[in-house]
């Protein structure tokens, strides 16, 4: 999971994408407010801010560097640019693999112990 997360004046708005199945979530103060299956390089959340003034979070993988771009716009302006590198995503992967051996490996210790 991909954390992008800002302090946007009365408004904490945070994006979380999936690097395995795809789902992305957009939070404002904790609160979800938009979510959608993604299985492409970029995409696109608009949403409206407490105060009412529209909200654009554009997701997207830069090939150059491999890494993930979270651009955030209030009122068609860009606010901020969030970059995270491919370690964040090799971690996670890392995390999955670790959690399956030993899952894997339970279930077997649980056949041959009954």
């Amino acid at each position: 999971m991909v954390t992008f997360k800002y302090d946007l004046n009365q408004d904490i708005v945070e994006l979380q994408a999936s690097n395995w199945c795809g789902l992305e979530q957009v939070f404002v103060n904790g609160k979800m407010v938009s979510r959608k299956l993604n299985f492409s390089q970029n995409s696109e959340h608009k949403i409206k801010l407490n105060d009412g003034n529209p909200c654009r979070f554009q997701l997207l993988i830069d090939p150059t560097s491999e890494q993930m771009v979270c651009r955030i716009y209030k009122r068609n302006n860009l606010v901020t640019s969030i970059n995270q590198g491919k370690e964040n995503l090799l971690q996670s992967r890392k995390l999955l693999q670790n959690m399956t051996i030993f899952l894997t490996l339970s279930g077997l210790l649980f056949l041959l112990l009954n």
